[in-house]
C-alpha cells in the first residue's frame, strides 16, 4: 500500500477533525461571550455613544457563530493535512489569534477597557492575517475560509475605534466595576 491517502481517506480525516474542532471553537466563542454581560445585555454598552454604522445587537451572535464555524473548518482542513511542513506553525498561529479573540469580550465588556481592546483587535488581526497566509500554503480553501473573519476584524476594529473616540471616559461610564470605583 502506498503512502498517499485516497480522496476518501482525506475526506474522512477532515470530517473527523471538523467534528471536534468546529464545535470546540464555537463553544469557546460562546463561553467567552458568556463570561460577562455583553451586547444589549450590558447596561454599560447600551449607555455608550456608538457610531452610525453599529449594527443591531442580534447581528453580533449570528456573525460570530458563522465566523467561528468557518474558522473551525479552516483549522480542521489544516489539521487534516497530515505531513504538511507548516502545520505546526499554522496551529500555533491559529491558537494564538483565537486566544486573543476570546480575551477581547471580557476586556471590552467586562473591564470596559475600550482602548486596550482596540490594541487586542490589532493583535488579533495581525495574527489572523499571518494564520491565513500560512493556511494558504497548506490548503487554499482553509485560507479562503478565514477571509470573512479578516473582514469582520477590520469592521470590529473600526467600530471599537469609533466607540473609543466617542466615549473618551468609557471606563467610568457606569459605576459598578472595580475600575470605575477608583478615585483619581
Amino acid at each position: 500500500m502506498g503512502s498517499i491517502a485516497s480522496r476518501g481517506q482525506l475526506r474522512m480525516s477532515f470530517l473527523r477533525w471538523a467534528a471536534v474542532i468546529v464545535p470546540l471553537v464555537l463553544l469557546l466563542g460562546f463561553l467567552s461571550g458568556r463570561t460577562v454581560a455583553s451586547g444589549d445585555d450590558s447596561a454599560w454598552y447600551v449607555a455608550l455613544a456608538k457610531p452610525s454604522f453599529t449594527p443591531p445587537g442580534w447581528v453580533f451572535p449570528v456573525a460570530w457563530s458563522i465566523l467561528y464555524a468557518m474558522m473551525g473548518a479552516a483549522m480542521a482542513l489544516v489539521l487534516s493535512a497530515r505531513g504538511a511542513r507548516l502545520r505546526g506553525l499554522a496551529t500555533a498561529l491559529f491558537v494564538g489569534q483565537l486566544a486573543l479573540n476570546l480575551a477581547w469580550t471580557p476586556l471590552f465588556f467586562g473591564a470596559h477597557k475600550v482602548d486596550a481592546a482596540l490594541l487586542v483587535i490589532v493583535g488579533i488581526l495581525g495574527l489572523a492575517l499571518m494564520t491565513t497566509i500560512v493556511f494558504a500554503r497548506i490548503r487554499r480553501a482553509a485560507a479562503w475560509l478565514m477571509v470573512p473573519y479578516l473582514a469582520w476584524l477590520l469592521f470590529a476594529g473600526a467600530l471599537n475605534w469609533r466607540i473609543s473616540v466617542l466615549n473618551p471616559d468609557a471606563e467610568h461610564l457606569v459605576p459598578g466595576g472595580a475600575a470605575s470605583q477608583m478615585i483619581g
